[in-house]
């Protein structure tokens, strides 16, 4: 008999309305890959919201488990790389879109997907970081290696409450660097303060998208908003200034003028998390194991069972969470 297991599973009926639940589903229902996982933890992300809501860019197949996030325990290996007992991580690829993914207690995948997890970082403290971490640190190592320094001035960062605006608000207070963090949540300002903002703006003030070019202020951005204030910061840079961006929170597209580019130097570089090689994840997975792991790393996160993810889920389609949701899964 085929090993069962818990899960989120969502649902789509013969309306196209979608649905989910906790229930049993077994190994053997689990796609072919050459590693199965036990997972000990997984995490929410907003991609796990739109995938468990039916989001169509997202998730084609159902019945489906979302979560593009899990940290866990090699139970069976066909691959020379890994063997049992091994401790790992798997993050984005296809994972939790259209292949089960970290909300259930077993996951099988590609070899090519997994790498071991860095001395440093217990399970839950790698997905306290989860894809978010992973994407923020690529973000700032691209700040880094493109000559930010904290001597150059200030950096923005936008969407500043959620995964990687969050973390990197964390990672960028611990290397010393000027934070401003841009929110639309009032509330939230005692919260990024303590994660090592030195200033925090309301987002209203990164809209005005009117003029060419503005003052000279941001030595680098961490962007995952796009839209009017992807378009602002740019304009808003320093000479040499570079803008990362990686997500689309507030739209799918910007308008800019030319002008920064070419009279200031300031370079947009776009950051890709999901199929970026193994060799640059497991580069940044180091530095979230050490340079970049943060002391705050325990106040952004929120631990919680399976049986509370849909609800957690559904709060984050609506803007009303903040920081990092890791879901226990042993004890779910």
């Amino acid at each position: 008999m085929s090993t069962s297991f818990k899960a989120l599973i969502v649902e789509k009926s013969e309306d196209k309305q979608f649905s989910r639940h906790i229930g049993e589903r077994t190994i053997d229902e689990l796609p072919e890959g050459e590693i199965l996982i036990k997972v000990q933890y997984s995490s929410l992300n907003y991609k796990d919201a739109l995938s468990a809501t039916g989001n169509p860019g997202v998730s084609r197949i159902f019945p489906h488990t979302p979560g593009i996030d899990a940290a866990g325990t090699v139970v069976e290996s066909q691959s020379d790389a890994f063997k049992k007992g091994d401790e790992v991580i798997v993050t984005s690829y296809d994972l939790g879109m259209n292949t089960a993914g970290g909300l259930g207690q077993y996951i099988r995948v590609p070899q090519q997907w997994v790498l071991k997890r860095p001395q440093g970082l217990t399970a839950k403290e790698a997905m306290g970081f989860g894809t978010a971490g992973l994407t923020a640190a690529l973000m700032i190592s691209a700040l880094q290696s493109n000559g930010v320094t904290p001597e150059k001035g200030p950096v923005l960062v936008t969407g500043a409450t959620g995964g990687v605006g969050s973390i990197a608000v964390s990672i960028l207070s611990k290397l010393g660097f000027n934070v401003t963090a841009a929110t639309g949540k009032a509330s939230a300002e005692d919260f990024l303060k303590r994660l090592g903002a030195s200033e925090v703006i309301n987002r209203e003030t990164l809209l005005d998208n009117s003029r060419p070019m503005f003052k000279e202020h941001w030595a680098g951005v961490v962007d995952v908003v796009a839209g009017d204030t992807l378009a602002n910061a740019i304009k808003s840079c320093q000479y040499n200034g570079v803008v990362t961006a990686s997500g689309l929170v507030g739209a799918v597209d910007f308008t800019t003028s030319i002008f920064p580019f070419i009279l200031r130097g300031v370079r947009l570089i776009g950051i890709d998390s999901v199929e970026c090689s193994m060799d640059v994840r497991t580069q940044a997975w180091q530095a979230l194991a050490s340079d970049y792991k943060v002391e705050t790393l325990e106040s952004l996160v929120t631990e919680i069972t399976l049986d509370q993810a849909e609800s957690s889920l559904l709060a984050m389609l609506k803007g009303q969470s903040h920081g990092r949701i890791v879901v226990n899964m042993e004890n779910s």
